[in-house]
This record gives C-alpha cells, structure tokens and sequence, in this order.
C-alpha cells in the first residue's frame, strides 16, 4: 500500500512558477512510475507528465504537448518525493492537480486507468 500526500498548490499569476511536491509513503519508492495528472470540474482527468521507475540508466519522462518546455519532472527516492517544477503558468494550467503511482510500463505512464494509487489533489490557479 502507499499513500501519496500532494503540497505546494496555490494561487499565482500568469507566467508565475510553482513546485508541487507528492511525498509517498512505503519502502519500495523507486519502483514505481509515478506521474502528475490535472482535472477541471466537469472534465475527465488529464495527463501531465510522468517519470518512469528508477532503473539502472536513468529515469525516463514524459510531458504532454501543452506543459512540454514550460513543466519538470524529477523525482527525490531517497526522500520518497516526486515533483512537479512548473514555470510560466497560464490560466488554462488552473485545475487540481494529482500524482499518482503504479508498476506501470513507459509505454502506457500516460495512462490514468493505470495509477493504482492517487494523492488527493492540490488546487493550482492562475490568475490572468
């Protein structure tokens, strides 16, 4: 079992930066994928990006078009915390925001139905 608890949300203006950070409990971290995903009221949850489990190389990543250049990924296993950099926000970026965890493939790390374990949200909004 882990439990994922998300921090950092807040209030910003447009073209601000924000960190989100998920900090997971369990002593098995490094081998799940883990991956950020984002939901506005009435819409079905969106992928954000995604780092893959530590593996003997490097972790792999993988952005959505509308964050690519703009999100970070990275992931702390000796702190059991993954995070999400984001810089020059934009209004549409507003939604809450989740991450999530799973023995996932890289293939499929953009896969909400994927994730066996989620976080319970942390509210980002970008003012114009």
């Amino acid at each position: 079992q882990v439990q994922l608890v998300e921090s950092g949300g807040g209030l910003v203006q447009a073209g601000g930066s924000l960190r989100l950070s998920c900090a997971a409990s369990g002593r098995t971290f490094s081998n799940y994928a883990m991956g950020w995903f984002r939901q506005t009221p009435g819409k079905e949850r969106e992928f954000v990006t995604a780092i893959s489990a530590e593996s003997a190389s490097a972790a792999y990543t993988r952005y959505a078009d509308s964050v690519k250049g703009r999100f970070t990924i990275s992931r702390d296993n000796a702190k059991n915390t993954v995070y999400l950099q984001m810089n020059s926000l934009k209004p549409e970026d507003t939604a809450v925001y989740y991450c999530a965890a799973g023995f996932i493939p890289i293939a499929t790390m953009h896969r909400a139905y994927k994730y066996d374990y989620w976080g319970q949200g942390t509210q980002v909004t970008v003012s114009s």
